[in-house]
């Protein structure tokens, strides 16, 4: 469904907003709060943000440029009753889609939404495919543990095994995940991702399980969470080590029973979700710092992928040089280069504390 965010200090032009787009079968939320409205801009997942210019707290522009800072890319149209020139021009400048004066004319409204939720539709589309040309590249590697960890990929990814990917920063983890996706029978369906070291530890149980309306504050709706989207597919759960111990609990309780329960719900709700998780933690010793439950990784850990870092595969360093390299003159219209022995010998005497990335 398409997703609005008001923010605007004045409830009464809120509801009014809302009552107008909700008519129309928009799925929309407001806060009059601007602080509030970072929060729901940056956690939240919404096709279109109205925004007032002037709210306590944070104003419009503070807020665009919070957006721009973040590169949180949320189609915005202005609301204010200070529809001047020099207002519309700097708002454009920091990335606002649209600006429409107060009082709000209904049709004027109507036909912002529609094209900014048609534009921020075609954004997500491209991005997905940008992604899916990403994801289908072929691994880069000819080492024996590159094309060790391939073939285990070949062979696990058709079942419903849950897999443990570890490895350092940069190593390939995400890629590795992408791999196991697309391989998969459940490819039919869109992975669904989850960084937990993001998401701050008193949202990160909305974000898995969702929460129902009023469940706690700011809780203004229901949410639909990450296994619910991830229902009959594949939920990849990225840094899994930082995920506190209350979530990891209600994690292993829905892989047991295989059934959720949202936040403040009280009605289990089943799910089939293939698990999928990554860190670049030594989870043993996270148990023993009593960081990690051993339950838990006993029940991820059914298929272990360990990725080397690239000081220990550097066999794989012509090869990526070679790949990237003609990415970057391609892209730049560079012709393309050539390394001499010396030069790759030198390269693969490098750390590459980044590894890959």
């Amino acid at each position: 469904m398409k997703s609005i965010l008001i923010i605007d200090d004045e409830r009464e032009i809120c509801e009014s907003i809302k009552m107008i787009l909700e008519y129309e079968d928009y799925l929309v939320d407001y806060t009059t709060n601007s602080f509030e409205g970072l929060s729901k801009i940056e956690y939240g997942d919404y096709n279109v943000l109205l925004l007032d210019i002037n709210i306590p707290g944070k104003n419009g522009f503070e807020i665009l440029k919070f957006m721009m800072e973040k590169e949180i890319d949320l189609k915005t149209v202005i609301i204010s009753a200070h529809g001047s020139v020099e207002n519309a021009v700097k708002a454009t400048k920091l990335g606002a889609y649209d600006f429409l004066e107060k009082p709000i004319d209904r049709d004027k409204l109507l036909i912002s939404v529609r094209n900014a939720v048609s534009q921020s539709n075609l954004i997500k589309e491209n991005k997905k495919l940008k992604k899916e040309l990403l994801t289908n590249d072929k691994i880069i590697g000819s080492s024996s543990s590159i094309q060790t960890i391939l073939e285990t990929v070949n062979r696990v990814a058709k079942t419903d095994a849950r897999i443990l990917i570890t490895g350092e920063n940069g190593t390939g983890k995400e890629l590795i995940a992408q791999e196991i996706h697309r391989l998969s029978s459940r490819s039919n369906r869109e992975l669904v991702e989850v960084n937990c070291a993001a998401i701050p530890h008193d949202l990160i149980e909305s974000e898995l399980f969702g929460h129902e309306k009023g469940s706690f504050t700011g809780a203004i709706k229901q949410r639909i969470g990450k296994f619910e989207l991830a229902d009959n597919g594949n939920l990849f759960l990225d840094e899994i080590g930082d995920m506190s111990l209350t979530a990891q609990a209600k994690v292993l309780r829905a892989i047991e029973e295989g059934r959720i329960e949202r936040v403040g719900g009280s009605s289990k709700i089943e799910v089939d979700v293939r698990i999928i998780s990554a860190t670049n933690k030594e989870l043993q010793k996270e148990i023993s710092n009593n960081n990690f439950r051993e339950d838990l990784f006993h029940r991820l850990n059914v298929i272990p992928i360990h990725i080397p870092p690239l000081r220990e595969r550097k066999d794989d360093i012509p090869l990526l040089i070679e790949h990237f390299s003609k990415i970057i003159c391609e892209k730049n219209k560079f012709p393309q280069k050539e390394y001499s022995a010396s030069a790759l010998k030198t390269f693969q005497s490098f750390p590459w504390k980044g590894n890959v990335r």
